[in-house]
């Protein structure tokens, strides 16, 4: 598969999400979240990963900014969760860039 199968903002797109995935903290807070069924408050993520509040949520806003976390309001806290599109789309995209067919990346459409 050539380069220029991908149009220049999948490719860039694609860049981006690497590297919000190239920093070990961040695919800890991924792991941790991909484990949990609603959205966790920033505390208790602090406290599973031992780290401070400002690292974490410097974590947080750059996986949130690629899309791959998404976040409410609970009252006076934000909770987070794994976006569940990241789940599919994510290994789709490295699919691509290793060279598997386009087409057994996409999930069938319903009419």
């Amino acid at each position: 598969m050539s380069e220029t199968s991908l149009d220049r903002d999948t490719v860039e797109e694609y860049a981006r999400w690497f590297r919000a995935l190239a920093d070990p903290t961040r695919i800890r807070i991924m792991r941790f979240l991909s484990g949990r069924p609603e959205p966790v408050p920033v505390g208790e993520i602090v406290d599973h990963l031992r780290l401070n509040q400002s690292t974490v949520s410097h974590h947080l806003k750059i996986l949130h900014a690629v899309r791959f976390l998404t976040r409410r309001r609970a009252g006076a806290s934000i909770r987070y969760a794994v976006n569940p599109r990241c789940i599919t789309d994510f290994p789709s995209a490295a699919d691509i860039l290793i060279g598997a067919p386009l087409d057994s990346c996409r999930e069938p459409t319903s009419s």
